[in-house]
């Protein structure tokens, strides 16, 4: 089975059940600001809903291109962890830049533009 993240568009998150090439469960919500803290609670509660377990995840993929900084980071370091804690293979939209020579994969983001970071003046 494969658990598709992708976080990429907007505000919004995406989360895929694939098995044998079929999508078996597709769930979409908003989440605007809020990525990060509804994310695995998200596929926590996908998972459950269609009785399945973390363990039965054989491979996560994630898109790992376009969409804000910040959120795209949350997708890639979310697919990454779990990948890590589950000894399973991760792989990205853009599958050439899977780091290799590791007993686990990794996924990099690849990010559209620089991040618009600032400090306040105080």
């Amino acid at each position: 089975m494969i658990l598709h993240i992708n976080t990429t568009k907007g505000d919004d998150i995406e989360i895929k059940i694939i098995d044998s090439g079929k999508e078996l469960f597709k769930k979409k919500i908003s989440a605007p600001y809020t990525q990060a803290e509804k994310l695995l609670p998200l596929i926590d509660k996908i998972l459950k809903s269609n009785k399945l377990d973390l363990k039965d995840i054989k491979r996560v993929q994630v898109n790992n291109n376009g969409g804000s900084f910040t959120a795209l980071r949350i997708g890639v370091v979310t697919a990454n962890a779990l990948g890590y804690a589950l000894g399973v293979p991760v792989e990205g939209v853009k599958k050439d830049l899977k780091a290799k020579n590791r007993k686990f994969s990794v996924v990099e983001p690849i990010y559209s533009k620089e991040p618009n970071i600032t400090t306040r003046n105080t």
